[in-house]
């Protein structure tokens, strides 16, 4: 059975230096996201490339809502 890589033929692949500015970070961040196996990415040789799609899915999973006064007092 052959593994069949989830990635659109159009999807945009990010260097590990263009994810660090779209994060906003360092290289390192990515780096380290990268070594800690948090994000997909794709090896290509030496070379490694992060999917758009990955690093919008890591950002939006980042997103924390405010919380209402009620639910406030409620966690306090």
């Amino acid at each position: 059975m052959a593994f069949e890589p989830k990635l659109d033929q159009d999807e945009q692949l990010l260097t590990v230096e263009e994810a660090a500015e779209l994060f906003r970070t360092t290289t390192r961040f990515p780096r380290r996201l990268i070594a800690e196996r948090r994000i997909r990415f794709i090896k290509l040789g030496r070379y490694v490339r992060i999917p758009k799609s990955a690093a919008m899915e890591l950002l939006s999973d980042g997103v924390v809502e405010p919380m209402t006064s009620a639910e406030a007092r409620r966690a306090a």
